[in-house]
C-alpha cells in the first residue's frame, strides 16, 4: 500500500492534470458556466440557435412554432425575440426564446440528454418574466386590485442526442422534488414547470419534420456530420462533407455555405465540449480513487455537477445514489 508521501505526490498530479484538463475545456467552449455567464466574454451559439434564434431567420422559427404548436402564422415580424444573452449551458449558448401572440415560448437545444431541464427553464423563465413586466413599456402592476395578465409559457426542448428517447416526452419540475418521509401522500409541491422534450434526430418525429422543413434539414445535416465524423474520424472535413452533400434545394444550405467557418467552429466546440466534459469526469474519479473516502466521492460529484454532467452520469461515475446527487446538486444550485 502506497504511503502518505506517495499518495500526496500522486493526487497534486492529478490535480495537475485536471487544471489542464479545464484550461483545455474553457478554451474550447469559451468558458464553463453552469447557468449565469459574463456577458462580456465571447461565447459560441450551438447550431441550432444559429439557425433558428437569429433575426435573418425568423421566418424558419416562425415555421418552428407552427410545426410546434399547431399554428397557422405567415408573417415572421410576429416573433419578438427576447433571448437572454448571458444565459449559457457549458459556455455555449443554445436557447432561443420570444414572444409571439399572447405566449412567452422557450426554446433549448440539448444533444446530451439531461433530466433537469425543468428546473433550467423554470429559472430561466423568472429572468424573463422579471424583464417583460419591469420592462418601460409594460403596464403591468403587481400591486394592482386587479389580476394582471401576461403571456402564457411554452416550453420546448429539442433533443439530438445518440442516447435512444421517445419522440415525445413531458419532464415536470414536480417529479424532481424531495418527499418527505412518511409524508409520501402529501398533495404535491406548490411550483410546477412543463417542459415538452422533441426528439429531432433524422428519422424521429416524422410528422412534426413534415411541417417544418427547415428542422428537417438541420436534422439532416446533424445526422451527415457523424455519419462522416465516423467515417473520416476528421470533425473538421466531416462538416465540410457534409455541406457539400447538403441539397441544393435545401432552405438552410445557402445560409450555412456563407458561414460555413461559423458553422465549423460551432459544431466543432459542441463535440470538443462534450469529448473533454467526459475526460475532465474520467480524471476525477481517478482522484477518488486515490482517496478512497466519501468526502471525496461528494467532492468530486459537486465538482461534475458544476460542469452541467447530468445526475445520472454523476451518480454512476461517482457510485452514489442519484438522491444523494441530488442532494449535492441542490447545495449547488443554492450557491450560483
Amino acid at each position: 500500500m502506497a504511503n502518505d508521501e506517495e499518495l500526496q505526490n500522486r493526487l497534486m498530479a492529478l490535480e495537475e492534470r485536471n487544471a489542464e484538463l479545464e484550461a483545455r475545456i474553457a478554451e474550447v467552449t469559451g468558458g464553463v458556466a453552469y447557468e449565469h455567464g459574463d456577458a462580456n466574454r465571447e461565447h459560441k451559439d450551438r447550431l441550432f440557435r444559429f439557425i433558428f434564434g437569429r433575426s435573418e431567420n425568423r421566418r424558419w422559427a416562425l415555421d418552428l412554432y407552427n410545426a410546434v404548436a399547431g399554428r397557422d402564422y405567415d408573417d415572421p415580424d410576429l416573433i419578438e425575440f427576447n433571448t437572454i444573452e448571458d444565459a449559457l449551458y457549458l459556455g455555449m449558448r443554445n436557447d432561443v426564446s420570444f414572444l409571439i401572440s399572447a405566449q412567452m415560448v422557450f426554446w433549448e437545444h440539448q444533444s446530451t440528454w439531461n433530466p433537469n431541464m425543468p428546473m433550467r427553464f423554470f429559472l430561466y423563465g423568472a429572468r424573463l418574466y422579471e424583464a417583460y413586466i419591469s420592462s418601460k413599456d409594460s403596464k403591468y402592476s403587481m400591486y394592482s386590485e386587479t389580476l394582471q395578465k401576461v403571456p402564457k409559457p411554452r416550453c420546448v426542448c429539442f433533443y439530438n442526442g445518440t442516447r435512444e428517447e421517445p419522440d415525445r416526452q413531458v419532464l415536470r419540475l414536480s417529479d424532481a422534488f424531495i418527499e418527505e418521509p412518511g409524508h409520501e401522500d402529501d398533495p404535491p409541491g406548490d411550483f410546477e414547470a412543463h417542459v415538452t422534450v422533441l426528439n429531432v434526430n433524422y428519422g424521429r418525429n416524422a410528422k412534426l419534420m413534415e411541417a417544418c422543413e427547415p428542422l428537417r434539414e438541420y436534422s439532416w445535416l446533424v445526422d451527415a456530420i457523424r455519419r462522416h465524423n465516423k467515417a473520416c474520424e476528421d470533425l473538421d472535413e466531416a462538416v465540410d462533407r457534409a455541406l457539400e452533400e447538403m441539397p441544393d434545394d435545401f432552405l438552410i444550405r445557402e445560409f450555412l455555405v456563407r458561414n460555413r467557418a461559423e458553422v465549423k467552429g460551432m459544431v466543432i466546440s459542441e463535440w470538443n465540449q462534450q469529448m473533454f466534459m467526459a475526460r475532465y469526469a474520467e480524471e476525477n474519479i481517478r482522484k477518488g480513487e486515490i482517496l478512497g473516502e466519501d468526502k471525496a466521492q461528494h467532492d468530486i460529484a459537486i465538482n461534475l455537477l458544476r460542469s452541467g454532467i447530468p445526475v445520472q452520469t454523476v451518480a454512476t461515475c461517482c457510485g452514489l445514489s442519484e438522491d444523494e446527487v441530488r442532494s449535492l446538486e441542490e447545495g449547488v444550485l443554492a450557491r450560483v
